[in-house]
């Protein structure tokens, strides 16, 4: 079978290997390890006589395969097996697994309404100039992968949910761009957790979370956390003039 791909299109090697999964139509809990193998050092092979660079990580997961194939590969004693245990591809799959809800996670996101693309600011008072005016220096100081985790550890403490009721919350990406616009005019530094020191619902997480994501890609907030683990701090990078546009007086959103 002829493999046509480019490794730039994947964002890392369990990117690659699920593509090569779906493909060759193969069960996820049931890898046919010795032809997903072949598959993924042909495209290796293929980028090294392209005299192309290989990220580091994709010739690791190389070595994993290759191990895990050979483990697959070679006669087991009943005894070695039984101290060894699981399936040589099961830690792979668990990884496959956990990597294609993030990636489906992402994709959920994606779909929901974006600024300047399905939701678009007053226009007026230069708002319409606020990307043009932002600072050009933004940096991510955390990883979206980070990011993500201090979410999940604060849905962890999410206020539970009445399931014998359900009631559909009215919940905008701009109100809450707004909300967090509005603490850092008042404070030009704040913790994540300072946002949420009351109750809160889980929803109300996801919201913010696309909220930070998009004043970020506006260039007018920075999120950096110092160590792994440690509190994640938002700091504005635009004026207080130029976060007053997208910040509307009324209707104050406030979780204090």
């Amino acid at each position: 079978m002829t493999v046509d791909i480019k490794l730039e299109k994947f964002s890392g090697p369990l990117d690659l290997l699920l593509h090569l999964i779906k493909s060759q139509e193969m069960d996820i809990y049931d890898i046919r390890i010795v032809e997903i193998t072949e598959q993924y050092l042909k495209i290796i092979d293929q980028m090294k006589q392209l005299d192309l660079d290989v990220a580091g990580e994709f010739l690791v997961m190389a070595a994993q395969l290759i191990h895990i194939k050979s483990r697959m590969l070679l006669p087991v004693s009943e005894e070695l097996a039984e101290e060894e245990g699981d399936d040589p591809r099961a830690e792979l799959v668990k990884r496959l697994l956990e990597y294609q809800r993030y990636k489906q996670a992402a994709e959920l996101f994606d779909q929901l309404p974006q600024l300047e693309r399905d939701i678009f600011l007053p226009k007026g008072d230069g708002a319409d100039l606020l990307l043009e005016d932002a600072p050009q220096d933004t940096e991510l100081t955390i990883s979206l992968f980070q990011l993500a985790n201090a979410f999940h550890q604060l849905m962890t403490h999410a206020a539970t949910e009445v399931f014998h009721e359900v009631v559909r919350e009215n919940l905008s990406v701009t109100d809450y761009i707004a909300m967090i616009s509005r603490r850092l005019i008042e404070h030009s530094r704040i913790s994540l957790r300072d946002f949420f020191q009351s109750g809160y619902q889980r929803t109300e997480l996801v919201v913010t979370f696309l909220a930070l994501l998009e004043l970020t890609r506006m260039r007018m907030i920075k999120i950096e956390q110092v160590t792994t683990f440690s509190e994640v701090w938002l700091s504005r990078l635009a004026t207080t003039d130029q976060l007053r546009r997208i910040c509307p007086a009324e209707e104050a959103l406030d979780y204090d």
